[in-house]
């Protein structure tokens, strides 16, 4: 079983969009959504939710009206603002839960313990079937933290799954960005690669994703989309791809038929397989799994 993560610097580049075109091209694969924060691979691959799960992560502190004396300890405490000013005087005390960020101070020194500590639900994760295959994704709540718990919840549900079914590979559209849920989507896998737009952010953008996967002995691969918009600076993705060791696996032109395919809710390779955007995808999915880290099995 072998592991492909899609990823980019930043949102927009057109990650989901490949990998919902490599799902059309693949075979016996799982589906893995781990852009938890802003999932939208569902919205071309329309899956049929089957299991729907409760996310709990990190704890939200809550007062007891008929246990607090009203002493205001805990709102001198609080940091963060969190404890509100009682309703009437020498009433209880109340905690925002948008405010709270779960330190558990005014927990611990409530001198008589009417604070409690439960686990809050964050999010959920789902476990669902598509035209492509079985897929696991997820919803974080708004404002809420802990992605990165949810990432590595997610990959891992979808390797059991994985296991489970016999199913060869695991096409992850992971987050964009460098930050805590894409190292959580990462690890173990076996390859990465980084979808690039020829701007000038664009490309400090791969650089700093090429960075992170190198960091984690991940190999790295590097595709550019819409690269007929800006030559010039495809040019450098690619210079720098060569300078990087980084395996360079194509380049996507500009093509109106990949916008029309994401209004059908469908990918470009089902909607209009003949296209250039098309072909280029599926050039760039040959290569990849023609690259020798596709070929080898990591410990999942």
């Amino acid at each position: 079983m072998k592991e492909l993560i899609i990823l980019s610097g930043k949102g927009g580049t057109g990650k989901t969009s490949i990998t919902a075109s490599f799902a059309k091209l693949a075979k016996n694969l799982m589906l893995c959504d781990a852009d938890v924060d802003a999932s939208d691979l569902h919205l071309v691959t329309a899956p049929d939710i089957r299991e729907t799960h409760a996310f709990k992560g990190g704890n939200e502190a809550r007062i007891d009206p008929d246990l607090c004396t009203g002493c205001g300890l805990c709102q001198s405490l609080c940091r963060f603002n969190a404890v509100k000013d009682p309703e009437k005087k020498d009433g209880p005390y109340s905690i925002d839960g948008l405010d709270c960020e779960g330190c558990g101070v005014c927990v611990e020194l409530c001198p008589i313990q009417a604070i409690d500590f439960p686990q809050k639900t964050c999010g959920q994760w789902f476990s669902s079937e598509t035209r492509f295959g079985p897929m696991v994704h997820a919803r974080l709540g708004i404002a809420e933290e802990n992605s990165g718990r949810l990432v590595a919840l997610v990959r891992e549900q979808a390797k059991k799954r994985a296991r489970e079914e016999h199913r060869d590979l695991i096409l992850t559209d992971g987050p964009p960005g460098i930050g805590c849920p894409v190292i959580a989507s990462i690890g173990q896998a076996n390859a990465v690669l980084i979808v690039a737009e020829p701007t000038v952010s664009g490309i400090h953008d791969m650089e700093r994703v090429a960075k992170l996967a190198a960091h984690f002995k991940i190999p790295a691969m590097v595709c550019i989309n819409k690269y007929d918009l800006n030559p010039d600076q495809s040019r450098i993705i690619e210079e720098l791809a060569d300078a990087h060791q980084l395996a360079f696996m194509g380049k996507v032109p500009f093509d109106a038929k990949f916008t029309q395919a994401m209004i059908q809710g469908k990918s470009v390779v089902e909607t209009a397989p003949d296209s250039p955007a098309a072909q280029a995808v599926k050039e760039i999915w040959n290569g990849v799994m023609a690259h020798p880290a596709m070929t080898l099995e990591r410990i999942m």
